[in-house]
C-alpha cells in the first residue's frame, strides 16, 4: 500500500503565513484543520510551517508525506453518531530545529509570514535563565520565539508593519501576556536593543486563546482499517471528535484577517475570554486530569472507559457536578449542562482517548487546572474536596513509576522526574514516613504555585490516601473513598 503524499492529488500550496511551534496531534487536528476551512470557505490563503520542538521523528514522516494527513472526524452530534474523514493540507512543511535551523530563521525573511501559533504544553510558557540567544536552537520555545522575532526585526530593519500575532494555544491563563512577558524578558536577559523591545510591544500582538477540542491522536486500534478505507499508508492519521472551540482575545480589526465568522467556524475574536477559560479548563481539562492517575492505576486504558466504569464513572461525574462546579462562580445550572456535554463527549464510542496520553506533564497541567478549583472548594466550603483530594494522591502515587509489576513511563520535566523518583526511594528505603513525602511533595511551591501543605488536614489526607494506594491497591482505596464519602461527606 501506497503512502500518503502529494501524488494521491492535485492539492492546492498556499504562502506559509502560519508559524506553528509543535507537530502534536492536537494542533494538527485543531488548528491546522480549521487554517484549510478558512482557506477554503474565506479565502485565507495560508499554510502552515511546523516546528518541531522537541525530539522525535514527526517531522520526518510530514516531510515525507508532504504535509498531508487524514483527519477522521467521530462521535456524536446533535444526539447522532457521526463519522467523515477529511485529508488536511494547509501544512507545507516541517522544520527539525536541531537539523535545519537555517530553514527556520529562513522563515523569518517571509514577507508574507503573519501569525505564530504554539502548544508547548503548560510547561511550557517558562522562562530558562540560562537560554542564549546564540545557540541553534534556543533552550524552550519562548527563547526559540524572542530568536525568531529578533531575526525578523533585523531582516525588515524594524518594520512596524512586519510584526506577527502571536497565538499561543497553551492552557494557562492569560497565556498571551505571560508569553509576551518572557519574551520581552529574554530581549532584556540578552541585552538586546530597546528599539528591538520598541518592536517587540509596537508591531507584534500577543492574543489570549482558549482551545477546546478533543483530539487523541493516531487510532492505534483501527489504522489498519482506516487505512484499508482509505487505500493509502498514513503515519500521521488523526482522531478527533467534530466538536472544536477556538477563542481568541484579542483586538477588533483580528476579525479580518482570521475570517472565522465567514468560514462558517465555530471559533470568535472576542474582547475577554475569562467566561469560556474557567468553564473549559476547570471542567473538561480538570475532569481529564484528575481521572489520569486514579482511572490508570484501577487498571483502565481509556477517557471511555473511565467514565462507563461503574465505580470510576460516578467517581468522575460527582467530582464535576459537587466539588469543581460548586467552586465557580458561573450560574450553577449552565455549568451542569455543560458538565453533561462534557461527559456525553467523554463517551464519545469513536474514540480512544488514551489515559496515557494524558500524561504528559501532569503536574504543571493539575497545578494549571485543579489546584484553583481545591483552592476556591475550600475556601467557600471549609473543608477538603474529597474526591479531588483522592486525585491529587493518585497523582503523587502515579508519579512513583509503578502500577503493580509494570514501569510507567514519565513523561514529565527532568526535575519534577528526578524529584519524586527521590522521594519514593527515600520512602522505599524508610528514610522519611509517607506524610514526611506528602509534605514535601505538596510544599513545594514551584510545582503547585503555591504551597498546597498549609492547607488544614491535607498532608495527612493525603497521606492516609496514599497508603490506603500503595497497600490496598487503587480499586480497594477508591472503594474505601466511596464509603467514606457515602456515609460521612468527607474523608477522615
Amino acid at each position: 500500500m501506497k503512502g500518503l503524499n502529494r501524488a494521491f492529488s492535485d492539492y492546492p500550496v498556499y504562502p506559509e503565513r502560519v508559524l506553528q511551534f509543535g507537530e502534536g496531534n492536537f494542533l494538527r487536528g485543531f488548528a491546522d484543520w480549521q487554517i484549510q476551512m478558512l482557506n477554503e470557505k474565506a479565502g485565507f490563503n495560508g499554510s502552515a510551517v511546523v516546528v518541531q520542538p522537541r525530539g522525535s521523528g514527526k517531522i520526518e514522516r510530514l516531510n515525507q508525506q508532504d504535509g498531508l494527513f487524514t483527519l477522521y472526524l467521530q462521535g456524536i452530534k446533535d444526539g447522532q453518531t457521526t463519522s467523515a474523514h477529511v485529508v488536511v493540507h494547509s501544512v507545507s512543511r516541517g522544520i527539525d530545529l536541531a537539523a535545519d535551523y537555517g530553514k527556520f530563521v529562513g522563515l523569518a525573511e517571509k514577507e508574507e509570514l503573519r501569525f505564530i501559533i504554539s502548544n508547548a504544553t503548560e510547561a511550557g510558557i517558562a522562562f530558562e535563565e540560562d537560554a542564549r540567544l546564540e545557540e541553534r536552537p534556543q533552550k524552550g520555545f519562548p527563547a526559540r520565539l524572542t530568536a525568531f522575532l529578533y531575526h525578523r526585526y533585523q531582516a525588515f530593519q524594524g518594520d512596524v508593519n512586519k510584526g506577527c500575532v502571536i497565538i499561543p494555544c497553551e492552557l494557562i491563563e492569560d497565556n498571551g501576556p505571560k508569553l509576551q512577558q518572557i519574551v520581552l524578558k529574554y530581549a532584556m536577559h540578552w541585552n538586546l536593543e530597546e528599539a528591538f523591545i520598541d518592536w517587540l510591544q509596537s508591531a507584534n500582538t500577543f492574543c489570549s486563546s482558549l482551545v477546546d477540542r478533543i483530539v487523541p491522536g493516531f487510532p492505534k486500534d483501527t489504522s489498519e482499517e482506516k487505512e484499508e478505507e482509505l487505500g493509502y499508508r498514513d503515519e500521521l492519521m488523526v482522531v478527533s471528535e467534530p466538536y472544536y472551540l477556538w477563542v481568541i482575545q484579542g483586538p477588533e480589526w483580528l476579525k479580518q484577517e482570521l475570517p472565522f465568522e465567514e468560514a462558517g467556524l465555530n471559533s470568535f475574536i472576542v474582547d475577554d475570554l475569562a467566561k469560556y477559560r474557567e468553564r473549559k479548563v476547570r471542567i473538561l481539562n480538570g475532569a481529564h486530569t484528575a481521572m489520569l492517575p486514579v482511572c490508570y492505576l484501577y487498571g483502565l486504558r481509556t477517557v471511555g472507559e473511565s467514565v462507563s466504569g461503574e465505580v470510576t464513572g460516578p467517581f468522575i461525574k460527582d467530582l464535576i457536578t459537587e466539588e469543581i462546579i460548586p467552586a465557580m462562580d458561573d450560574p450553577q445550572n449552565e455549568m451542569k449542562v455543560y458538565a453533561e456535554e462534557v461527559m456525553e463527549r467523554f463517551m464519545n464510542p469513536y474514540i480512544h482517548h488514551f489515559l496515557r496520553s494524558l500524561a504528559m506533564n501532569a503536574i504543571s497541567k493539575f497545578k494549571a487546572r485543579n489546584v484553583p478549583s481545591v483552592l476556591d472548594f475550600v475556601k467557600r466550603k471549609g473543608k477538603l474536596p474529597s474526591r479531588h483530594v483522592f486525585a491529587l494522591s493518585a497523582l503523587l502515587y502515579f508519579y512513583k513509576g509503578k502500577r503493580g509489576e509494570q514501569e510507567i513511563p514519565l513523561d514529565d520535566s527532568p526535575g519534577v522526574v528526578e524529584g519524586f523518583c527521590s522521594l519514593w526511594k527515600r520512602f522505599d528505603d524508610k528514610e522519611i514516613t509517607i506524610e514526611e513525602l506528602a509534605g514535601e511533595v505538596l510544599s513545594n511551591e514551584l510545582w503547585w504555585g503555591t504551597n498546597l501543605a498549609e492547607i488544614p488536614d491535607l498532608t495527612a489526607v493525603v497521606a492516609s490516601n496514599l497508603t490506603a494506594i500503595e497497600e490496598q491497591g487503587m480499586k480497594a482505596a477508591l472503594h474505601g473513598l466511596n464509603t467514606a464519602i457515602s456515609s460521612k461527606g468527607v474523608v477522615r
